[in-house]
Order: C-alpha cells, then sequence, then structure tokens
C-alpha cells in the first residue's frame, strides 16, 4: 500500500513510494509517539503488577551486585577523609550524640526501617487517586531515579559508616536490638551492605518531599512535605547507615529522573493537568477520514 510503479528507459518496472503515502506513514508515526506520551488513567491493576515487579527487580539486581568488601570499605575510608577534608565530616558526632537518647534513637532505627516504604506508597497512591493526570509521569520520575542507582551501587561499591574498621561508628540497630536495617543483625543476608551510594533512601523521601509540596493545597501538607526529606537525612546519618555524600548522590540520581520525565512528556510533572483527558479528545491513530466513518 503507497508504492507506485515507474518504468525506467530498459523498459523494467520498480516500485517506487508515493510521497503522499509517505507523508500520511510519517503522521501516523508521529501520533503515536504523542499517543503514548498522553497521560492515560492510571489502571489499578497494572500499577500494583508494576510496582511489585519493579522493586523485585530492583532488590534482586542490588543485592546481586557483588558485595566487593574490601574496595567498599577503601571508599568508604576516602569519602570520610574527603569530608573531613572539606570539614563536613559530622557523622559521627551526629551518631554518637543521637544514640545517647534511647527514645530517639529507637524511634529513628523505626523510621529508617518503615517510613522508606511507606511514605513513597502512600504518596503513589495520593496521585493516582487525586491526580490522575500527573500520576505516570511522576511515577516515571521515581521509577528513573530508582533505575540509575543500580548503576551507582554496581559502579562504586561503599561500605556505610557502621561497617568501617576503626572509626567507632555505631551500629544503632545492633546495640539497641531494634527491628529496622536489612543491612543489620538477622537480616544482613537478605541485603547488599555494600550499597550505601547513592543513597535511596534520600531519593525516594525527596521525591515524596518536592511531589507533595508541588501538588499539595493546604500549606501546612506542602510543609511536611519539605521536612520529610529534611528529616530522613538526619536520621540516615544518625543510623550511621550513610555518609551526607550519599545523599549527594541520591539527588542526582533524582535529578536525572526529573530529567527523564521531562523529555518524555514535555514539561515537568506538575504542569500536566490534574485529570485526564476524556478518550474522545485524545489523538488517535486512525485517519481522520476512517474515524468520520466510524462517527456517521
Amino acid at each position: 500500500m503507497g508504492e507506485m510503479t515507474v518504468t525506467t528507459l530498459e523498459g523494467q518496472q520498480r516500485p517506487t513510494t508515493s510521497p503522499i503515502a509517505g507523508e500520511q506513514e510519517d503522521r501516523n508515526g508521529r501520533t503515536f509517539v504523542r499517543r503514548l506520551r498522553t497521560p492515560r488513567r492510571p489502571r489499578l491493576w497494572f500499577e500494583i503488577l508494576l510496582i511489585a515487579v519493579s522493586y523485585w527487580t530492583y532488590s534482586l539486581i542490588r543485592n546481586a551486585v557483588p558485595e566487593q568488601k574490601s574496595q567498599a570499605l577503601r571508599n568508604a575510608d576516602w569519602i570520610w577523609q574527603a569530608e573531613q577534608h572539606l570539614g563536613i565530616a559530622v557523622e559521627q558526632s551526629v551518631n554518637h550524640a543521637v544514640n545517647s537518647v534511647t527514645w530517639l534513637i529507637v524511634g529513628m532505627n523505626y523510621y529508617y526501617a518503615t517510613l522508606h516504604f511507606v511514605v513513597t506508597l502512600g504518596v503513589l497512591v495520593w496521585l493516582f487517586r487525586s491526580h490522575p493526570g500527573r500520576y505516570a509521569a511522576t511515577r516515571t520520575v521515581l521509577f528513573a531515579t530508582t533505575a540509575v542507582a543500580l548503576l551507582g551501587y554496581y559502579l562504586y561499591p561503599l561500605a556505610p559508616p557502621r561497617l568501617m574498621n576503626g572509626h567507632d561508628f555505631i551500629d544503632t540497630v545492633l546495640v539497641h536490638q531494634t527491628w529496622g536495617s536489612m543491612a543489620s543483625g538477622d537480616l544482613k543476608h537478605m541485603s547488599n551492605q555494600y550499597a550505601a551510594m547513592p543513597s535511596m533512601h534520600i531519593g525516594w523521601s525527596l521525591w515524596c518531599g518536592l511531589t507533595i509540596f508541588a501538588l499539595a493545597s493546604a500549606p501546612w501538607a506542602k510543609i511536611l512535605g519539605l521536612l520529610y526529606p529534611t528529616a530522613t537525612l538526619v536520621v540516615i546519618v544518625a543510623t550511621a547507615n550513610h555518609f551526607w555524600l550519599d545523599a549527594v548522590g541520591g539527588m542526582i540520581c533524582l535529578a536525572f529522573g526529573i530529567a527523564v520525565a521531562w523529555a518524555w512528556y514535555g514539561a515537568m510533572p506538575q504542569r500536566l493537568p490534574r485529570d485526564v483527558a476524556p478518550q474522545e479528545d485524545r489523538p488517535s491513530l486512525l485517519p481522520a477520514k476512517v474515524r468520520a466513518r466510524f462517527k456517521a
């Protein structure tokens, strides 16, 4: 379809593409891409399946990365020395100070173990229900952020401060016998302990905070949105699970995720319509004449 024949001087015929057909195919191709980029109403079963499979895949790949203990410890020593040189090596002081207040550090242990998942899933549910037009783009930011973090785990194994040798950091989960980090106690064999860079506790919490700040209407919700990643930063340092620079790595990953979503959807997620356009208002792959025939 869309081809015509041309007779050459030798009397042979060869097919050639019709300019009109080529333009139509090109238009249909652009329409197809535009349709993929148009936000649709998310389907609950698909989103649950997608999140479950994606997190399972992320955990599988993260834990499959070779632990490279010796290299991870050398990298931790380098990070610690770099922070000391920059005058920002306060992790040990924060770790010891907070550990001296039992109720506070126990609360932070549970904060570290639970809110990372609970708040992130809560924000996804809120977007699904209240901002369906922005859901896919915002979810894309989270997924791209998490995906690029896997490169950091593979390329730069890093021991958390609590596992460093000779630096007197306190593993607060072990000391206070709280259920907490998957990398401590009886659960340590279920998680790669040397995948601390970048910090997805910061990547995810900052995603949550910025999303709430950008889309929530209540001022108190916006304030809580900004406080959440701030509190998370204090928690990951106080529990000796991360360096400050791990948090910077998480922020860089989030910036990458935002860039991916912006490049695909052509706008920041919060700039997209809150609601999804009706089906009949979306671009169609069918030519105009065919659509008109169905409407007749």
